[in-house]
This record gives structure tokens, sequence and C-alpha cells, in this order.
């Protein structure tokens, strides 16, 4: 209707969806790196972990999508990398309740547990270390976030391109206000992770299907043109 693909606002919204996830996964990560310094010092730290994770994601599209677009067995490797970010996420959200709250109270500022207390129980480290762990979680967790809306936006380049400024500005202006929002609502957690795992295996099955032939399922895979002309020959 009106010359509008659907397949464009399903591509939108599962890679708005992935970003909200990944973006609330990433500012709880550096929330958990964070929770150990005083205040003065835990500040620095967030704001270092989310200007790297925004950065990151700017340099890995620019990367990414490039290397997506050749097919084939690159598809297959970002495929296979998505379904380890599924089982990465899958550990994180058994993360306890205690712990995802300190991390949102790192993130925060604030007390919001009333205990008197801003992430107070959480280990004591340096500035050093923490940087370094957030550092270290944000070149995994920027390359899982390009790949995932990448793969979600398909051959969407307007949808990709929404998705990866969105991811930007989550990470620079609503880390703190997503993270809590995912520790109040679990459940959209989970919805993420059962998108992306969706994803992941329509992106392995896109790699695979230049090399074999696989037959048509419905929402995961269409058969390539070429491969389907070379079948019938």
């Amino acid at each position: 209707m009106f010359g509008i693909d659907p397949s464009f606002f399903s591509s939108l919204l599962q890679v708005i969806l992935i970003d909200l996830v990944l973006a609330g996964d990433n500012a709880v990560v550096i929330g958990l790196a964070a929770a150990g310094l005083a205040s003065d010092m835990r500040r620095k730290a967030i704001l270092i972990g989310i200007a790297a994770a925004t950065i990151l994601r700017i340099f890995f599209a620019l990367i990414t999508t490039q290397l997506l677009s050749l097919g084939g067995g690159l598809l297959i490797a970002g495929g296979v990398l998505l379904l380890y970010v599924c089982w990465k996420m899958y550990r994180e959200l058994a993360v306890s309740h205690e712990e995802e709250g300190e991390a949102t109270e790192a993130l925060a500022g604030h007390d919001l547990n009333a205990d008197g207390t801003v992430a107070g129980k959480a280990p004591r480290k340096t500035l050093r270390q923490a940087v370094i762990q957030i550092i270290i979680a944000d070149v995994s967790m920027s390359l899982d976030n390009v790949l995932a809306v990448a793969g979600a936006a398909q051959h969407h380049f307007e949808a990709l391109i929404f998705g990866l400024a969105l991811s930007v500005v989550m990470m620079g202006v609503a880390a703190t206000f997503i993270a809590r929002l995912l520790h109040r609502f679990r459940w959209i957690a989970w919805i993420g992770l059962a998108i992306i795992l969706f994803v992941a295996v329509r992106m392995v099955l896109e790699g695979a299907g230049a090399f074999i032939t696989i037959p048509e399922i419905p929402l995961l895979y269409t058969p390539h043109a070429p491969a389907a002309a070379a079948a019938a020959h």
C-alpha cells in the first residue's frame, strides 16, 4: 500500500528493539565496572565508557557493514558471532537483581534502594582497573550491536543508517535511563534476546544459501536467485 515495503517497517522495529536492549546491556556493564569507584571517579569512568562505546560503534559500523555486504562466508561468521552474543546475553540476564541494581545506582549516581550508599556493595577498584574493564567490554559489545543492527536491517540501507545513529544517541544521551528501564522491565530484554537469535539464524542461513541449496523457510529464509537458478540447471 502507498508503495511502502512492509519488510522495511519490520526491519526498523527489530533494529529499534535491538538498539534499546544492547544499549541498556552495555550501560549496565559500564555501571558494574564503575560501581566500585568513589563518586567523582565513578562519573569520570562512566563518561569515558559511554564515549568509547559511541566511537567504537561508529568505527565498527564503517567496517562491518562493508564486510557483511560481501555475503557468503562472512555472513555465516557474523551469524555465528551473533549466536555467541545470544549466549552472552542469556548469561547476563541471569545476573542477580542486586548486582544489576548496583550497576544502575552507579549510572544514576543516586541511592535508588535507600540503603544509605550508592553502589556501596560493589568491590572496590582503581579508576585504571575500571576503565580497562569498560573498554574491553565496549569493544565486544559495540561490535555485537553493529552486527545485530546490520543483520536486522537486511538490505534496507535506510533502516541500517537509522539503527546505527540511534545506537550512538542511546549510548551518548539515554544510557542511564535505558539501563533503569530494563532493570525494571526485564521482559523487554528477553524479547530483544529472541530477536537477536532470529537475526543470527537468518544470517547463517543467508550465508549458507550462497554455497548450498536450502529450501524456503517462511520469515527466516528465501532462496537466493543465483543459487535457485543454478539448482534449476
